[in-house]
């Protein structure tokens, strides 16, 4: 692959090209909103001039309701040897293209799995797609040459390729994907309303559960207006849980011991099956999930603080496998939580308060 032209440049479309031309592609960028386009060639990720000939891969990355007319216009016009797109969702496109009758055999349909709350192209980053998984949607019809053209622009992108049935990978990120955005907003609708004292009481929790409410309500729309069906029938068994974790609260307020008991086993239940089904995330680099311990630090909201931890804790010889931040409300101050190997926790404890660091049990 020497050449490809970006349509859409997007946070995913410009991350996918700065990706690109960080490894001497030559990418060429395109977008309804020139000024978009500009953008993105003013952070490095190509230039917004128009190829000269037929490049070699054709990125396709608007919203999946744009997916078939701008596809298709890009397959009647030849710009490319090969065509993708990276839209979040990946049959109804496909079945849009089927009915125009067009030639598919140079196009495969694809989704990197990875995102941010914000978007457009100065949320872009170049290792955007590091690590993370991307499907690949091909059919029996799909040009073995595009297939390859596929897997050369995910290494490129150091992701890692998954293959998946269209309607499967719509079914599994209505899972994993829209259906948490839209429990996190609804979550988050709640404190609109709330009494200021309850949302000074905000911790790290409700932080973790709302953060992707920060989301942009117009792409989400587009999204679940393309995969509604199984988002629906996965909200519903959300349905059914709320239904049965409501009426075991009530049973809770109860005076009837049978019914406490009864809410009680209840509000186990669900809390078990939460357990059970956070073991089968994937950890870190896509491996089974690691029971890590934490080291919680006092820090002070200055600069430096966070550096003077990891450096601290590399001179102890412990590897920080992953971090959180909480911020205490109102204060200059917060905690960092250092999360590391179990037989590692100890010595890094005594190492960071040898070091003068407030260690908080």
């Amino acid at each position: 692959m020497r050449t490809v032209v970006v349509i859409g440049t997007g946070l995913v479309g410009t991350s996918a090209a700065l990706a690109l031309a960080g490894r001497g592609i030559q990418v060429h960028l395109v977008d309804h909103d020139p000024q978009s386009a500009r953008t993105a060639a003013a952070l490095g990720a190509g230039t917004d001039e128009a190829p000269e000939a037929r490049v070699d891969l054709a990125i396709i990355a608007v919203p999946p309701a744009h997916v078939a007319s701008v596809l298709a216009t890009a397959l009647r016009d030849g710009i490319a040897r090969g065509y993708l797109d990276v839209a979040s969702v990946k049959g109804g496109p496909r079945r849009e293209l089927e009915a125009l009758g067009l030639d598919l055999t140079p196009y495969i349909g694809t989704h990197p799995m990875a995102g941010k709350e914000r978007s457009g192209p100065l949320a872009a980053t170049a290792d955007l797609f590091e690590g993370r998984p991307w499907v690949l949607t091909p059919t029996r019809d799909t040009d073995t040459e595009v297939l390859n053209l596929a897997l050369e622009l995910v290494a490129l992108c150091r992701a890692v390729p998954v293959v998946m049935d269209a309607d499967a990978h719509d079914r599994a990120v209505a899972l994993v994907s829209h259906t948490p955005q839209l429990i996190s907003s609804m979550v988050a609708a709640r404190l609109e309303e709330a009494d200021e004292t309850a949302v000074r009481l905000c911790g790290q929790g409700i932080r973790d559960v709302t953060r992707i409410a920060a989301s942009d309500p117009r792409m989400w729309v587009e999204i679940l207006s393309a995969n509604p069906g199984p988002v629906a029938d996965v909200l519903a068994g959300v349905a059914a849980d709320l239904d049965e974790t409501v009426r075991a609260l009530r049973g809770l307020q109860s005076d009837d011991d049978a019914r406490r008991r009864e809410g009680t086993e209840g509000i186990e239940d669900v809390l078990r099956r939460g357990n059970a089904g956070r073991v089968r995330v994937p950890g870190k680099h896509g491996t089974a999930p690691t029971a890590y311990e934490m080291v919680s630090v006092l820090i002070s909201d200055r600069p430096g603080e966070l550096a003077g931890i990891f450096a601290d804790a590399g001179r102890a010889g412990v590897n920080v496998e992953d971090v959180r931040i909480e911020h205490a409300t109102g204060q200059q101050a917060g905690l960092v939580q250092l999360m590391v190997e179990p037989s590692a926790a100890p010595a890094l404890s005594a190492a960071l308060r040898e070091r003068g660091w407030s260690i908080r049990q």
